[in-house]
C-alpha cells in the first residue's frame, strides 16, 4: 500500500519526495514507514522495483475479453502496454533525474538464490509475449506465423512506436494503423507489389 501511494509521488518529484509526503499521502505516519522499509532508499527501490514488474499489466491484460474482434483485443492490449511503459519510464526517469542511483540502476537486479542476477528485461519480455499470445490464441487458424511470432512481432512494431521521438510522431504509426499493418500487411493488395 506504501509503495502504490509513493508510486505518483516518485513520479512527481523523483528521489526529492519525502516520506513525511508518502505518508500524508498514505494517511498513516510516517513512523509506520520505516517499521516496513529500512530507509528511503529501500522505500524508492521498491517503487522501482514495482514500475518495473509485470503484475500490474498482466492484469490488464487478462481482463480482456477473449469474446472480442481481434483488432479490438490488440488494441486494448496496445493501450494497455503503452500505459506500463509510460509509468516505467515516468518512475525511473525521474528518479534519475534526481541523482537515485541505487538498485537496479545500480546493477542490483532480481537474483535466485545465491545466484548472479537474472535478466529482468529478457524475463518480462517472455512474460508479456506470452500473455498477448494468450490473447490471440483464438484466432490461430487465421495466422500464417504461430501465435509466438505474431505477438513478437506485435510487441516489436509497439515498442518501435513508442520509442518514436515526439519530432517524429507526424510518421509514427496509431495503434490503429500499427495493428492493421500487423493483421494485414502495408500492401493495398497483398501479392502485389
Amino acid at each position: 500500500m506504501i509503495v502504490a501511494v509513493a508510486l505518483p509521488l516518485v513520479a512527481e518529484y523523483g528521489a526529492a519526495v519525502t516520506t513525511s509526503q508518502i505518508a500524508r499521502a498514505a494517511g498513516i505516519g510516517e513512523a509506520t514507514i520505516f517499521r516496513a522499509f529500512k530507509d528511503k532508499d529501500e522505500l524508492l527501490d521498491a517503487c522501482v522495483a514495482e514500475a518495473v514488474g509485470t503484475d500490474h499489466v498482466l492484469r490488464e491484460l487478462a481482463s480482456i475479453s477473449l469474446d472480442e474482434p481481434l483488432p479490438v483485443r490488440l488494441t486494448e492490449a496496445a493501450e494497455a502496454l503503452r500505459a506500463h511503459l509510460e509509468r516505467l519510464g515516468t518512475v525511473i526517469g525521474a528518479l534519475h533525474a534526481s541523482g537515485h542511483r541505487r538498485g537496479r540502476e545500480a546493477g542490483a537486479g532480481p537474483r535466485d538464490a545465491d545466484g548472479p542476477p537474472r535478466d529482468g528485461r529478457a524475463e518480462s519480455a517472455t512474460v508479456l509475449r506470452n500473455a498477448v499470445v494468450e490473447l490471440i490464441e483464438p484466432d490461430r487458424a487465421a495466422f500464417r506465423l504461430s501465435p509466438e511470432k505474431v505477438a513478437s512481432a506485435f510487441l516489436g512494431l509497439l515498442f518501435t512506436r513508442l520509442q518514436t521521438p515526439v519530432a517524429e510522431a507526424d510518421v509514427s504509426l496509431t495503434p490503429d494503423e500499427l495493428i492493421d499493418v500487423l493483421l494485414h500487411g502495408a500492401l493495398h493488395h497483398p501479392g502485389s507489389t
